[in-house]
């Protein structure tokens, strides 16, 4: 026979000290994260938030078309339902706003490019964090031999994917620039490693009087030029091709580096902020911004965490606090050096030459 609580454990004065006692609660949660997180990166790969992008579906509708065993699709549905990714109503599931907005392939919006590339590469990766952690290794393709980075830029598909994964990852620190910068005082400006040209393209659009473009490996630019095309802004920007570690940036009035510093060992950090110095004009600026660690190193959880992905996709990269960023472009000559919060755990430090 169950048991209930007695009155007396509610009464004023009474002995509530179990009410105080440690609940492992969120170090379970915390422990079996991925239950949920690969939840969410099947959903995209499945391409749940697209199909429900038409309207609303049943269960039977959406396992047929998702190719969904029965066994399993209620509980993989109403598990996106319990994670708030899906809402459902009379037995048909429909898109949380989120999803529908960044989740759904179609629209511009869409960040799904990183989960698609967390989901195909991080994941499994991550498992061998330990060994990393012990060896101080990166533990992706490398640990085989192999150059990941060589292996993507000669596959256009997973290149592609890429590129569009690096636009969800800046597109919404693109929009913060684009609005906190002072732009007005400038006329050009460059993005190095543009990738697909996520930053560029925002800056444009909120700018009609500023001109440049993007800088990245020669491959790169044919999705450069189409992304900026789709945004109609090909008249204002433009590819400049080249290797940042072999050739000099170009020059414009700001330079800005987003979420490339921290691919890089200490060395080849000061020698990409000495090249951007030595691209811009007197009185010209650069940006760099990343998931930039808080200074007291306790609050930016996604800024650490980002570290040990570097520590599992690089040889040497790693990230860094505003305070570390300050005191590396002052090195190489930077003045007024700042840090100013953008968007999530994005910040970016800006220094004038």
């Amino acid at each position: 026979m169950e048991s209930t609580p007695s009155i007396a454990q509610h009464e004023p004065g009474a002995d509530n000290t179990r009410q105080h006692e440690p609940s492992p609660e969120r170090l379970l949660q915390l422990g079996m994260g991925f239950w949920a997180s690969k939840t969410l990166l099947s959903a995209v790969e499945l391409g749940v938030f697209s199909r429900l992008a038409s309207g609303p579906q049943d269960a039977a509708q959406l396992a047929e078309a998702l190719e969904l065993h029965p066994r399993s699709a209620l509980d993989f549905l109403d598990a996106l339902v319990a994670l708030n990714l899906l809402e459902r109503e009379d037995g048909k599931y429909r898109n949380t706003p989120d999803a529908g907005f960044f989740l759904d392939v179609a629209k511009p919006s869409y960040v799904g490019g990183l989960l698609e590339m967390a989901n195909a590469r991080l994941y499994p990766f991550w498992g061998s964090l330990t060994e990393a952690l012990r060896t101080g290794l990166p533990q992706n393709e490398a640990k085989g031999g192999g150059n990941p980075f060589d292996a993507m830029y000669r596959d256009e598909h997973k290149l592609r994917g890429f590129l569009r994964a690096m636009s969800g990852v800046s597109l919404g620190a693109a929009k913060a620039i684009a609005q906190q910068f002072p732009w007005r005082n400038y006329r050009t400006f460059i993005d190095i490693g543009a990738a697909q040209g996520a930053l560029p393209v925002q800056v444009a659009l909120a700018h009609p009087h500023l001109r440049g473009g993007g800088f990245d490996l020669p491959v790169v630019r044919p999705v450069f030029e189409e992304y900026v095309t789709s945004h109609g802004l090909q008249e204002r920007l433009h590819f400049y091709p080249g290797d940042f570690f072999k050739d000099p940036c170009p020059a414009a009035d700001v330079l800005v580096m987003g979420h490339i510093l921290h691919d890089w060992d200490l060395a080849q950090k000061l020698e990409l902020l000495a090249k951007c110095y030595a691209a811009l004009p007197p009185g010209g600026c650069l940006i760099v911004y990343d998931a930039i660690i808080d200074d007291d190193r306790r609050r930016n959880a996604f800024g650490l965490l980002m570290s040990l992905n570097m520590l599992i996709e690089t040889p040497g990269g790693f990230d860094y606090t505003g305070a570390q960023c300050r005191e590396w472009m002052q090195e190489v000559g930077f003045t007024q050096v700042r840090v100013e919060p953008l968007t999530g755990a994005d910040s970016m430090v800006i220094g004038t030459r």
